[in-house]
């Protein structure tokens, strides 16, 4: 990724044009490192996503939706005290850094005009989003604070004063002409790309090596002809948002041609950043909530791989059962040649063709008859061992199926989908259930499988969980509506609400099926649907295992890029 201080260029004249004079309408904190900001301007709303993520920190307009906690935190409670009803009075870049600002005029409590500032810093695991009060220039919070132990250059805590990040002595690329450039850089010690990116300020590798591409690795004329026109770029805000595939998705926003061959090419910086980045931090946040859930689900099956592996052995040993059936039957036949106290005897093996004799071990504090009624007692037991074996390996095998499909349930769940994955547990005994607690009465909450839009806009729904699975096959859906599960393969229900789709939605339904399966990174994914009504559950089995016949086939290849244009429809 390469939100380096061109993009933060890029995404601050955006906003700034976007967002003028809008009106803060609504404040939001999704999880401890991100802000929505509700902005109404030029006649609608607009989010926009503020965040300080370690991995993905970043600032833009979002048309994804965030599931927000019951209860604000303290920090978007501040947020919402100051700021909100607002006025968008200014979106700036600090110089070329990675860095906005976000200058909010308004109103306290007795009327008096306000001027805040949000400063958003993109710096990895060091970025922040700071509330600022501009008139007495201190901190009023800030969603992580910073002491004196974690940094001696500055502390953001609430009533500091607020200090930039420590300057690394860079140039200003916008502030120096070409030859300047060239004097930055030592062409005898090589590595050019590397000195671009020490000494100029908002450069990151990726534009280091573009500017290098340019230049076609020539003469300090040519390096100072390419940093020219990169420069031209940025100072007009001549930009082309784009996403290109190399061996890592990545993006930036300068028309470089290389990019701009392999890449798709986006209408704003915003939009690319949100189809970029979509899910990505969400996946890792589902991750870190869902963590436990899969050491868990690890060692549940690590488990029943250790109990095949001791049934299995003893199916070995029951193998024997007949032998030891053998030996007390010829027993029996030759009681009268056997007296107690003996160790061994010789008996005659009339199965054997050729009737030869064989020395069976005797206990010789037991009758001949006791003998060999203890061989036939270890036949039936050795019988019945393999038998409850079998069965013990069956069940099993059930169950690491079962556990597969919750590992794959959390894979492409969301946040709100993982707490039903932990009830579910919960509720087949895997976890301890919640201590219960008096509520006032409310009526339960019914799953929420996710809705998807076709193309010619038939409804489809995906469960993400087994109880959103369950619940959509067993009682939301029509028994006309037609189902979809990948073949053999753990993956979710998905539901089209029509008893006769095009072909078109039935492909996309297909397709969803296929995303939301265990083999989604897979190509000619088999995907079989029928009617509702075929689908059955079994009594006994375990949330969201069905039977159904009926079926027909379809083959479909997993695209993620599908996925977002149905997103983008729906919504």
């Amino acid at each position: 990724m390469v939100f380096d201080g061109i993009v933060t260029r890029a995404v601050a004249h955006e906003l700034s044009h976007a967002l003028a004079s809008g009106r803060l309408m609504k404040v939001h904190q999704p999880t401890n490192t991100e802000i929505v900001l509700t902005i109404r301007s030029k006649g609608e709303n607009q989010s926009l996503l503020l965040s300080a993520h370690p991995s993905y920190a970043r600032i833009h307009i979002t048309t994804d939706s965030y599931q927000n906690p019951k209860e604000p935190s303290m920090f978007c409670m501040l947020l919402r005290k100051h700021i909100v009803g607002g006025f968008i009075d200014k979106i700036e870049q600090h110089e070329m850094e990675r860095i906005i600002h976000i200058d909010i005029k308004g109103k306290n409590e007795i009327g008096d005009e306000t001027n805040k500032r949000l400063v958003i810093e993109i710096m990895g695991k060091h970025s922040n989003i700071v509330l600022i009060d501009q008139e007495k220039g201190y901190i009023l919070d800030s969603i992580k604070h910073v002491s004196h132990a974690q940094s001696r250059y500055r502390t953001i805590l609430p009533g500091q004063a607020y200090k930039l990040p420590p300057d690394q002595g860079k140039v200003n690329p916008l502030s120096i002409d070409g030859a300047s450039f060239l004097k930055k850089l030592d062409f005898n010690a090589g590595k050019l790309d590397n000195q671009m990116v020490s000494k100029i300020m908002g450069l990151s590798p990726f534009i280091s090596k573009e500017i290098s591409n340019l230049a076609h690795l020539g003469s300090q004329v040519e390096y100072k002809e390419a940093f020219e026109v990169v420069q031209t770029w940025i100072l007009r805000h001549e930009y082309q948002p784009v996403i290109f595939k190399r061996e890592k998705d990545d993006f930036h926003v300068l028309p470089f041609q290389s990019i701009g061959e392999e890449g798709e090419i986006f209408p704003s910086v915003s939009s690319m950043l949100d189809h970029y980045y979509s899910g990505k931090a969400e996946r890792d946040r589902v991750k870190q909530q869902a963590g436990d859930l899969l050491r868990f689900l690890k060692n549940e099956r690590e488990k029943n791989t250790r109990k095949m592996k001791k049934h299995q052995q003893t199916i070995q040993k029951a193998e024997k059962a007949d032998h030891y059936q053998r030996l007390g039957e010829l027993l029996t036949a030759h009681l009268h040649t056997i007296k107690t106290g003996d160790k061994v005897a010789q008996v005659i093996d009339y199965y054997d063709p050729d009737q030869k004799e064989i020395t069976i071990e005797l206990n010789p504090n037991k009758t001949p008859s006791e003998n060999a009624q203890s061989y036939f007692k270890t036949y039936q037991k050795l019988k019945k061992s393999k038998q409850m074996v079998i069965q013990e390996i069956e069940k099993a095998e059930q169950e690491n199926a079962y556990l597969d499909a919750l590992v794959q349930q959390i894979d492409g769940a969301r946040e709100q989908d993982i707490e039903g994955i932990r009830e579910e547990l919960r509720e087949e005994g895997y976890l301890k259930a919640k201590p219960k607690q008096k509520k006032k009465s409310q009526k339960p909450k019914h799953p929420e499988p996710e809705q998807f839009i076709s193309t010619d806009g038939a409804t489809i729904l995906v469960g993400k969980n087994n109880k959103q699975n369950e619940y959509l096959t067993t009682r939301l859906a029509d028994k006309n509506d037609i189902w979809l599960h990948t073949k053999d393969i753990p993956g979710s229900h998905v539901v089209i609400r029509d008893k006769n789709p095009s072909e078109e939605t039935l492909f996309e339904a297909a397709q969803l099926a296929a995303i939301f399966s265990k083999s989604k990174q897979s190509s000619s994914v088999p995907v079989d649907y029928t009617k509702v009504r075929h689908v059955k559950k079994p009594n006994g089995a375990k949330p969201g295992y069905v039977t159904y016949d009926n079926q027909k086939t379809l083959f479909v290849t997993p695209e993620e890029d599908f996925l977002t244009k149905l997103k983008t429809m729906k919504e």
